[in-house]
């Protein structure tokens, strides 16, 4: 593996998410200087907070202006700024961030020869065909009633390839359901805040997960390789919903959830949601999007990676207590 050298200069976008939070970590951990792009109104994890080596700088993703200042001397960018969101409200900023944000990324990058490793998801993958592993070589097909997260990261991802099409140096990552302590009680971490306050009910359906240490990891090791033009699955696992779950509540020491969600029962749980968040005015706790595709069996292949790399994933179930252990010292 290539070790980046001394001169490299290192930009990271969503620099205060729980990805990017990982990834500054494990980048100064190296000795590396990174520039971090930051929001005026987010705030840095105590992770990162007092670390020399990080130059924050204030840049908006979807602002050219104060992106072509922030990209000054740069060689290699992460680009994990993304919007997470499976509320209906949100479409136009999953749009405008994820595709257009990541647009002007790749623009910058094409126009001034910087290697790009950007972060996508395996929302943007195709689904399995018949009996075989979700892999890299399946593509999503338009599908409108898709959520509109899949389809913002799936059009973020066609402007990378676009980029390369054009001569990018670009390598892409699609992280499964990723966990860690960092994410506190929201993304992932409200799986483990359901668990942790008795949730009844499991799903039938199963997913990839994946440790955020791990993505971070791997999007290291690619950016330091000789991998270019290239998209890798980045899940250590498929679990069942039932075994999450389960691993989840061993970890706080609270019951287990032991009945089967039905259909139907998902149907009802997510109507009473809507209507209550009409009352209270905060977004539904579980949309339709989320009822329907807690129900999908999506397993995916880490094959790629493991072979191009001899990359080795930290174990689920040690990641799971891991992460239990740490959303413990947060309360």
């Amino acid at each position: 593996m290539d070790h980046p050298k001394k001169n490299e200069m290192i930009l990271v976008t969503g620099a205060t998410g729980f990805l990017g939070t990982e990834l500054l970590h494990q980048l100064t951990e190296q000795g590396l200087t990174v520039r971090a792009l930051k929001r005026n109104n987010s705030a840095i994890s105590p992770l990162v907070k007092d670390k020399t080596g990080i130059e924050w700088v204030v840049a908006d993703i979807n602002d050219i202006s104060s992106l072509e200042d922030a990209f000054e001397g740069i060689t290699r960018v992460y680009h994990c700024a993304a919007v997470i969101s499976f509320d209906s409200k949100d479409k136009q900023k999953l749009l405008k961030i994820n595709i257009e944000g990541t647009s002007n990324i790749v623009n910058l990058c094409a126009e001034h020869n910087i290697r790009l490793l950007h972060v996508s998801s395996v929302a943007a993958l195709g689904n399995a065909k018949k009996g075989a592993l979700i892999t890299e070589k399946d593509f999503w097909e338009y599908d409108s009633k898709a959520h509109a997260y899949a389809i913002s990261k799936y059009e973020g991802e066609m402007e990378v390839w676009r980029g390369i099409a054009e001569g990018l140096d670009a390598v892409i990552v699609n992280p499964s359901v990723i966990i860690g302590a960092g994410a506190g009680f929201t993304g992932s971490g409200a799986i483990f805040k359901l668990v942790k306050e008795g949730l009844s009910f499991y799903t039938r359906g199963a997913t990839g997960i994946v440790d955020v240490t791990d993505v971070a990891k791997s999007m290291i090791a690619l950016m330091n390789s000789k991998e270019s033009a290239e998209r890798f699955t980045i899940s250590a696992e498929n679990y069942n919903y039932k075994q999450f779950f389960t691993e989840i509540a061993n970890g706080f020491g609270v019951k287990a959830p032991a009945k089967e969600a039905k259909p139907w029962m998902l149907g009802m749980a997510w109507r009473a949601a809507k209507i209550a968040s009409l009352f209270t005015g905060k977004p539904a706790a579980l949309t339709s999007d989320a009822a329907r595709s807690s129900l999908n069996e999506s397993l995916y292949s880490n094959e790629k990676i493991k072979n191009t790399l001899g990359f080795e994933f930290k174990p689920l179930k040690q990641s799971i207590a891991d992460t239990c252990n740490g959303l413990k010292k947060l309360n």
